[in-house]
């Protein structure tokens, strides 16, 4: 009678309640879920101030269960009044991922290799931007293998397990669920991620495509911005060798029913030489960069129902790419640098709503307004001289705008089933002026060409995350994505902009439909031991840069590259299997074999070749297969010592090539078929807090026939290398921290490409303080 009495007033009174940090500080934007007994449930989420409200709740005996990304999932009876929840820090199965499912679920019930880099990992590592964090999970990597303080840009697209490695993502990057890529095209800004305002990052290795689409052909990558804490001000300043000044800076506060959040970092340094020494000539100098990154959010909850975000960003970014022009005309030291300069302002919003039916609908939408500049450099020999002399060849600026939004429903049905259903739309306008430079000096421009067009993309998608037991748990997705090109053009033009012959004129319109279906299933062997699988369709649609801009590098002969209007899209059929486990000794471990068939890869196909020019153009080429192993182990060594370690084993080769049936067999290039990291951390506050990374990296190739060989090697490829960073901090006061960090400590030469041999970034030895203002 009294638990009947109770269930009836808990059915008819409202039900609020505050979810919390072990710090005591609120959570927001948790996913809190009444379940009932008999198989009925409501869900809301908590405001800026982490409370949340039920003004129905179902009858019957009723559990409250409660979903944050970075803690453990937490249930506790349901209790009349007003409920506080403690959440506590997650271990790997515990902790609550968003990304693979687009909605908040435990690690262990994800059937897909996922993996999560938290806050207190990124502040152990000695890495001062996000992509040297990343490289310590062995399925990331960059086109080329350095560190972005140092890449081109347009060499920074990052593929997960090998999936087509090239200057583009075939990995959609995103930051709190909106599109980070560049929308021109589809490299990502490493700089651009402010890492002090980091709350984690989650990886989903496999194809996604099912839900986000283009560029999830190999995985997506979502970065998951802190939430607003109560009177918080965060300073992060240091200082490293190479004349390396960075400065992260934090801010947020909590009025009630709305959260403010600020960040930023500035960063400079004069970098290093990229050439090995011995083929280093007059021209090369240092690759430098300067890059400063503002952020506000402003997060608002009226009710308990509904909530909604505005932010805005800043980003500039100017790069020195090693390289000067030595025939310019200009005296020595301030010879013209081969450099490029970006300038990123953004824009976004959403909004969520809990409906009277208890489902929740989101919708966001964003804008970008994005300018870029570089230039390119042929570098000659003179008078016998290697690389002596270098010539502007072009001078290129590409503004892109890109605009686009996403609307999402999802209900949970009963206790079994949780259906998701949406659509996304995005447009992408760019163009590439470019000025052609005179060929004797590089001063004086000899034609203009202006290339781009526009692509407009809409997708829908559905999924049902189906748990038929509680051991079990099946989901089915699918998305359907239809693309247009247009006003895509290529004009050559006279130096006052008259049109000229030479140019490939308009481009007839282009539109494709693809459907991306997956199907993924998990078991709870028992309750320690999972096995899971699941098969998955791709796809990635050219970018405006493939589409519609050409490019030309070198001398003698120079490499002439040719747009493809008629480009169609890469598409993808994988699978993945793989089980985890809690073993004794509290090791968790996981174990996943991958197999992914790769169809109409982009490629760059010569067309004609002779001794002052080589011609090639974008195509859709052959057929690719990318298969391997991933392992990866933690445990937890008493209460302050970490173990982790993770190994990929990967052979990505060529099955079809109709162009060239000489490289079938042959191994992709850029990527190794070994790779692997190992990290220790001792955690004791009262103390220091101390951390070793060793990252290790196989034999690679630099070119599609694997012949290119490193010269004082016999062997084809780019040699194998192992870097060791090191990092300490030691909390001084409550509010103060000193750290130190090291990063490649034993400065290993390791190299980047050939033809110029080029090597990545030596020791960089940093070290500064973190102090840090919070109250209640």
């Amino acid at each position: 009678m009294l638990a009947f009495l109770l269930a009836l007033a808990l059915a008819q009174a409202p039900l609020t309640g505050i979810v919390k940090d072990p710090s005591g500080a609120a959570v927001p934007g948790a996913s809190v879920t009444i379940k009932t007994d008999a198989g009925s449930s409501v869900q809301t989420v908590t405001g800026p101030d982490g409370r949340f409200t039920f003004d129905r709740i179902p009858s019957g005996r009723a559990t409250l269960v409660v979903l944050a990304g970075g803690f453990a999932q937490k249930e506790q009876p349901l209790e009349s009044g007003n409920m506080e929840v403690v959440l506590s820090p997650a271990k790997l199965f515990e902790e609550v991922t968003v990304t693979p499912t687009r909605s908040a679920q435990r690690l262990g019930d994800t059937p897909a290799s996922v993996t999560v880099v938290d806050s207190h990992q990124i502040e152990q590592s000695a890495a001062v931007v996000a992509d040297d964090v990343l490289r310590q999970v062995p399925t990331f990597s960059l086109f080329r293998r350095t560190s972005s303080v140092a890449a081109h840009p347009t060499t920074q697209g990052v593929s997960l397990r090998g999936i087509g490695p090239s200057g583009v993502s075939r990995t959609l990057v995103m930051i709190d669920d909106v599109p980070f890529n560049d929308p021109f095209g589809g490299w990502v800004y490493w700089t651009r991620v402010p890492l002090g305002a980091v709350d984690r990052i989650e990886m989903v290795d496999g194809s996604t495509s099912s839900l986000y689409g283009n560029y999830a052909m190999g995985g997506v990558i979502n970065i998951v911005s802190r939430r607003p804490t109560r009177r918080t001000i965060e300073f992060r300043p240091q200082y490293g060798s190479r004349t390396s000044p960075k400065l992260d800076f934090y801010a947020s506060d909590v009025w009630g029913k709305v959260g403010i959040a600020v960040n930023g970092s500035a960063f400079d340094t004069d970098g290093f030489k990229q050439v090995i020494e011995n083929e280093q000539g007059p021209v090369d100098t240092e690759a430098r960069v300067e890059f400063k990154n503002f952020n506000l959010k402003l997060d608002y909850a009226p009710t308990a129902r509904v909530s909604a975000f505005l932010r805005t960003g800043y980003f500039s970014e100017k790069r020195d790419n090693a390289k000067i022009a030595t025939i310019d005309g200009n005296p020595a030291g301030s010879h013209t640098p081969e450099k490029n300069d970006t300038i990123w302002k953004s824009v976004n919003g959403g909004a969520r709503f809990q409906l009277p039916d208890q489902s929740d609908l989101q919708a966001t939408v964003f804008y970008d307004d994005e300018d870029y500049f570089q230039n390119f450099l042929a570098i000659n020999t003179l008078n016998g001289v290697a690389r002596a002399s270098g010539r502007v060849t072009v001078n290129q600026t590409v503004p892109t705008k890109n605009t686009g939004g996403m609307v999402q429903w999802s209900k949970a049905v009963h206790t079994q089933h949780y259906v998701t259903a949406g659509t996304d739309w995005r447009w992408v306008s760019g163009n590439s002026f470019e000025d052609n430079m005179d060929t004797v000096t590089g001063t004086t421009v000899v034609t203009k060409r202006d290339s781009g067009g526009r692509q407009t993309s809409l997708g829908a998608f559905a999924q049902d995350i189906f748990t038929p037991t509680p051991r079990a748990t099946i989901t089915l997705s699918a998305r359907v994505d239809r693309w247009r090109n247009y006003d895509g053009h290529n004009i050559l033009m006279t130096p006052d902009g008259q049109p000229t012959t030479g140019g490939l004129g308009s481009f007839e319109e282009r539109d494709d439909t693809v459907a991306s279906p997956r199907v993924a299933a998990l078991y709870h062997l028992t309750s320690r031991v999972s096995v899971w699988g699941d098969v998955n369709w791709g796809f990635r649609a050219p970018t405006l840069n493939e589409l519609y801009r050409q490019f030309s590098i070198g001398a003698n002969p120079r490499r002439l590259t040719l747009a493809n209007s008629n480009l169609g899209p890469e598409r993808l059929t994988g699978g993945e299997a793989g089980f985890s486990s809690t073993l004794p000794g509290n090791v968790i471990a996981r174990a996943t074999w991958f197999d992914n068939r790769m169809k109409d890869p982009v490629s760059s196909v010569v067309q004609s070749s002779t001794a002052a020019l080589i011609t090639l153009q974008r195509t859709n080429l052959g057929r690719t297969k990318i298969q391997g192993i991933q392992l990866d182990a933690e445990s937890r060594v008493g209460e302050w010592l970490t173990v982790s370690g993770a190994y990929l084993f990967n052979q990505a080769k060529v099955t079809e090539n109709s162009t060239d049936p000489t490289l079938v067999g042959k191994y992709l290039a850029q990527v190794p078929k070994n790779r692997g990291s190992f990290q220790v951390a001792y955690t004791d506050p009262k103390y220091v807090n101390l951390g070793l990374a060793v990252q290790f990296i196989g034999r690679q190739f630099d070119d599609e026939a694997n012949v290119a060989t490193v010269p004082g090697e016999t062997e084809p490829g780019l040699p194998g290398f192992a870097t060791l960073d090191f990092t300490a901090s030691r909390r001084i006061t409550p509010n103060f921290d000193v750290f130190f960090g090291v990063q490649n400590l034993t400065d290993t030469e390791y190299i980047v490409q050939t033809a110029p041999t080029t090597i990545g970034a030596p020791r960089l030895v940093t070290g500064g303080l973190r102090i840090r203002w919070s109250g209640r």
